[in-house]
């Protein structure tokens, strides 16, 4: 009787050692004034597939987010910010 792989081996997904991911930073400047409320939606943006970290910058102005380039690209992470009621706009550069 054969015995059949349904899922990748840890080998393969991890390729023996790290995990197959590429990390890359996008900075966004928020559209709305820091409050509460959107404090609280950036904290569940941790639950956004592939997002990594998220950093507010100290003047309150400013995101940056560490997302899994390999799960999302920029317009993803845009649009889910957008999506999740957090207003955004990337910063060139």
């Amino acid at each position: 009787m054969k015995s059949f792989e349904l899922w990748p081996s840890p080998v393969s997904l991890y390729n023996g050692q790290e995990p197959l991911m590429t990390k890359v930073q996008i900075r966004f400047r928020l559209q709305k004034d820091l409050d509460e409320v959107l404090l609280s939606r950036i904290s569940d943006a941790y639950a956004i597939y592939g997002i990594q970290k998220i950093q507010v910058a100290p003047s309150g102005d400013k995101l940056t987010v560490e997302y899994d380039a390999t799960r999302l690209r920029p317009a993803e992470v845009e649009s889910a910010f957008e999506n999740a009621g957090i207003p955004v706009e990337p910063i060139a550069g």
